[in-house]
């Protein structure tokens, strides 16, 4: 891990240099050139723009984007926004997101490699020998991203400590004066992705979802016993009583089952690669019925508001079921999807580690509001 980092960070990267980034971690003696020994001068303004450019909607490529510190940012920053995501979905405050960020770029440049020092992979370079999890695991963003945080969490006052010390804590580098170069890029890049992130306009971003799983991963599941994570309980089938734009939105969003939850994913990829193609939520709910046809915004606190109110005692498959009241409006939806065996079930995207699932209503919790998109026939 170590070598490869002080090969990246320490030497001034051209996009040229780039591709020769392997040899130069090979070479290992390369790793100690001091031919720039700090990171480039950062533009928070360029940064937001880069940022707004790649993870917006006007279809930027990398040849269209250029910022200092970001060769390949067509690549980069939507890394550096899944580490963002999973930060906010872990409640780590902004400080320990630019932490990660910071380590992210030295380490790997913010680009999820499949090589490094020793048996170094991933965004983080971690090690599958040091006990950072599989190979597979470590090249999933999400799952690395997570490690990290989980692991800054439990060093005693990281909050006090330098971006750069608090780093090092995690990552015993070789180098551990080597991430406070970066500390104004991951701050830049931090401070605009929060912005394009769901919830940014409407004046808060949601609070990701933190009910906690049934035992042994599963929820109760009424007259058949409990649901495997991901799985069709028996006797379930999509009803055919409901209007067909219904039928079409349950069948979509059964089409995710099992895919993992994205805090701030579009899921309009749920089962690529990219993890922020994945579902939350009110991205679930809300693709569900663009599939059907029919619009729906984005996040939690403003789908609440969509449709017409139904009470709790009338609820009918397709109904969106909001629950865990928040400051700003409820902070988790469902989607009720029908019953089997006497059980009303729905289905969720429900919190960071856990797929998309279809549990009990019962389950949800408390509903706080009911919410029909389609009028019942």
């Amino acid at each position: 891990m170590k070598a490869l980092a002080a090969a990246i960070g320490l030497v001034c990267l051209s996009p040229l240099l780039l591709a020769a980034t392997a040899a130069v971690a090979a070479a290992g003696s390369a790793g100690r050139s001091t031919t720039c020994t700090t990171g480039p001068g950062t533009d928070a303004a360029a940064v937001a723009k880069a940022v707004e450019a790649i993870l917006g909607t006007n279809g930027a490529t990398s040849q269209d984007v250029r910022v200092e510190g970001l060769e390949l940012p067509a690549e980069q920053i939507p890394h550096a926004k899944t580490i963002v995501a999973t930060g906010i979905s872990l409640h780590v405050p902004e400080r320990g997101q630019v932490v990660a960020l910071a380590t992210a770029i030295q380490e790997s440049r913010l680009r999820n490699l499949d090589y490094g020092d020793r048996d170094s992979l991933g965004l983080f370079q971690q090690r599958p020998s040091q006990g950072w999890g599989t190979p597979e695991q470590i090249r999933d963003p999400v799952y690395a991203s997570t490690k990290f945080y989980n692991a800054l969490l439990k060093v005693p006052g990281w909050e006090s400590l330098t971006i750069t010390q608090a780093a090092q804590k995690v990552q015993l580098s070789g180098y551990p004066g080597a991430y406070a170069q970066w500390e104004p890029l991951a701050r830049a890049l931090q401070q605009a992705i929060v912005k394009v992130l769901p919830g940014a306009g409407s004046g808060g971003t949601p609070t990701p979802g933190t009910q906690p799983p049934a035992a042994g991963g599963c929820t109760g599941g009424g007259g058949f016993g409990p649901i495997p994570e991901g799985t069709v309980p028996e006797g379930y089938e999509i009803p055919k009583e409901v209007p067909a734009k219904v039928q079409t939105a349950i069948r979509w969003s059964m089409g995710q089952l099992g895919t993992m939850y994205q805090w701030g994913g579009t899921c309009l990829a749920s089962h690529g690669p990219d993890p922020m193609g994945r579902c939350d939520c009110s991205s679930l709910t809300q693709q569900s019925y663009n599939a059907a046809g029919i619009t729906l915004t984005r996040t939690t606190y403003t789908q609440v508001n969509e449709g017409s109110s139904v009470p709790v005692s009338g609820i009918k498959p397709g109904d969106l079921l909001f629950t865990r009241p928040g400051p700003n409006g409820p902070e988790h939806v469902a989607m009720a999807i029908g019953s089997a065996k006497g059980t009303a079930l729905a289905i969720e995207a429900p919190r960071t580690g856990r797929p998309v699932r279809i549990v009990t209503q019962a389950s949800l919790g408390d509903i706080i509001a009911v919410r029909r998109m389609v009028p019942a026939p």
